[in-house]
């Protein structure tokens, strides 16, 4: 994990008199699960849609691949997003199509593919996704939340991207279905060699999957580093979010993973 594939530098975001991030720099390296944490309303989503160019922030740079991507146009934005891959925290999957449909319409709008071509990716992405072959012709509101979960995912993958973003992907999920889908991150690691950036409140996750986590707050990242260096900060915010009830549920648990 030797090249930067995501560098962020001097970002900085508002909403009116709100300052939201105030010079954040960050690095993210090829290979690696990159989370970003912090309490709510620290601009961990708002980073990710920032990123994503689905949000301007006021001022910064943002380079990905060696590319600054703040100021692409329309087309060029385009294409850039078609490198990467998004599942958002609720899913966003069309509730009028199924879930063959849902993955396969980024290969309809973005390739020249038959449609057969594009049902037999589909369903590998499918599959990859740890769904059954039963749940491709359900639709969104006949599947549970996990399984939306991984619809979503699914169609993230759709067009074999390089950087994978999820956010908050265990949210709203019970305790066994975020364990299996700490279970599908790693996997997707191994297999794809994917760079993932993961926004998450979900401190199981963050233990057990993540290589860094950038700590965001007061505007600023606090800290950066494993899970491991983070929970040894002395910084007040750090140490509070890591040092709750279910933050020390989580290190123990993960120890005893170990």
């Amino acid at each position: 994990m030797s090249e930067a594939i995501l560098e962020i530098s001097d970002l900085c975001t508002s909403f009116g008199n709100a300052v939201i991030h105030d010079h954040i720099s960050l690095e993210i390296m090829r290979g690696e699960v990159f989370a970003i944490a912090g309490s709510s309303g620290c601009g961990k989503s708002t980073l990710l849609r920032e990123i994503m160019l689905l949000q301007k922030p006021v001022s910064g740079s943002i380079r990905v691949f060696g590319r600054e991507v703040l100021g692409l146009g329309d087309m060029e934005a385009l294409d850039f997003r078609k490198g990467c891959g998004m599942m958002f925290e609720r899913g966003a999957l069309f509730s009028s199509l199924n879930v063959l449909e849902n993955v396969g319409l980024p290969l309809q709008e973005h390739t020249a593919l038959s449609e057969e071509l594009i049902e037999e990716i589909a369903s590998i992405k499918i599959a990859l996704a740890g769904l059954p072959a039963s749940a491709k012709f359900k639709y969104p509101d006949e599947l549970s939340g996990g399984m939306r979960k991984r619809a979503a995912l699914a169609r993230a993958l759709a067009l074999d991207p390089e950087l994978l973003f999820l956010d908050e992907p265990t949210a709203g999920l019970d305790p066994l279905s975020a364990n299996g889908f700490d279970e599908l991150v790693l996997h997707l690691k191994r297999s794809l060699d994917l760079t993932m950036v993961i926004v998450t409140h979900d401190l199981d996750l963050l233990w057990h999957v993540a290589d860094r986590v950038a700590f965001l707050g007061d505007g600023h990242v606090l800290g950066m580093g494993t899970m491991m260096e983070l929970s040894e900060s002395s910084h007040p915010l750090i140490r509070e979010y890591f040092y709750g009830p279910r933050g020390r549920a989580a290190r123990e648990q993960a120890w005893k993973q170990k």
